[in-house]
């Protein structure tokens, strides 16, 4: 694909009325290829989805995973911006509220419930931890959940205890006075940030604990009625797995699908969603991707298929 043809397609994609929900946002403090996008065919659509990008990153890495959806499968699909994500100037960042994220993806939905018959959410990371969230809450969500590295809790770590006391550290005020984060947030990456800031980080320790509850009332009471698609790797070591293996105990059978990329591939945490490589901001022709491609995207797509078939 020329670099001519990459704009065009960009353009085209670019969801307006994003900006005029939420004007913190526009079109002049985006980072080029980070704004929220939405991929809508011209006929009427049974199915839409949304899917929401991780912390410290942008709607372009659920993007390949979005025209798989909108080309391949028919779906109306909208990627929103989480607040103080993709930005030119990241010190929004610093302010970053788990109710300002809950709103952008409520937007989302929204929109894609108008007109379409069944609503489908899914994300990368804390995106996903978002999106089963929403489907759990949410009414207008009917359709699938997708997860793609899914933050449903942090890597156990070592003796499989450093996760569960992370996440007791991130929701205590304390956190907040930590200093040592005096870096910028943009490096090299033209799509995410270089680290995750601390407040981000506690939003995200605060919507851990909101899911913690939302499976034990599974347990105790009804079964989580939609069917989940999981795609995590062996090779993660930012979120646990065993957090995402326990989905199996509050759904019916054969409703939770799980595709474990193995350790070998040496696929990363946000690595599983990319379709191509990443490359550093003004990369010369043969240097090494900051990200590297998942090897085994085309078969995780084709599973997908077969599961919302």
């Amino acid at each position: 694909m020329t670099e001519e043809l990459f704009v065009t397609r960009e353009d085209k994609t670019v969801w307006h009325e994003y900006y005029a929900e939420f004007p913190y946002f526009s079109n002049q403090i985006i980072r080029e290829g980070c704004y929220p996008r939405k991929m809508v065919h011209t006929t009427q659509s049974a199915k839409a989805i949304v899917l929401v990008h991780g912390l410290s990153d942008s709607p372009h890495f659920v993007r390949a995973i979005g025209e798989f959806f909108h080309f391949r499968l028919g779906y109306n699909v909208y990627l929103p911006l989480l607040q103080g994500h993709g930005l030119k100037n990241p010190k929004p960042m610093k302010k970053v509220t788990l109710q300002a994220w809950k709103k952008n993806v409520e937007f989302a939905i929204d929109a894609a419930s108008t007109s379409e018959n069944s609503v489908s959410i899914g994300g990368l990371s804390m995106g996903g931890a978002i999106s089963f969230y929403m489907g759990a809450t949410h009414p207008a969500v009917t359709g699938d959940l997708y997860l793609f590295s899914a933050a449903l809790g942090l890597w156990e770590g070592w003796l499989g205890v450093t996760g569960r006391v992370a996440e007791f550290l991130l929701r205590t005020p304390l956190v907040l006075l930590i200093g040592g984060q005096k870096k910028p947030l943009i490096g090299n990456n033209p799509y995410r940030y270089d680290y995750i800031n601390l407040r981000g980080a506690r939003e995200l320790a605060r919507l851990l604990r909101e899911i913690s509850g939302l499976i034990r009332s599974c347990k105790l009471n009804k079964h989580f009625r939609k069917r989940i698609f999981s795609v995590s790797s062996e090779s993660d070591d930012v979120v646990s797995l065993k957090a995402i293996d326990r989905l199996s105990e509050i759904t019916e059978k054969d409703q939770f699908v799980k595709y474990t990329i193995r350790k070998s591939l040496k696929v990363e945490h946000a690595c599983v969603v990319l379709k191509d490589p990443i490359y550093a901001i003004g990369a010369r022709f043969g240097e090494p991707p900051l990200e590297k491609a998942n090897p085994e995207f085309p078969l995780v797509m084709a599973h997908l298929r077969d599961f919302q078939n």
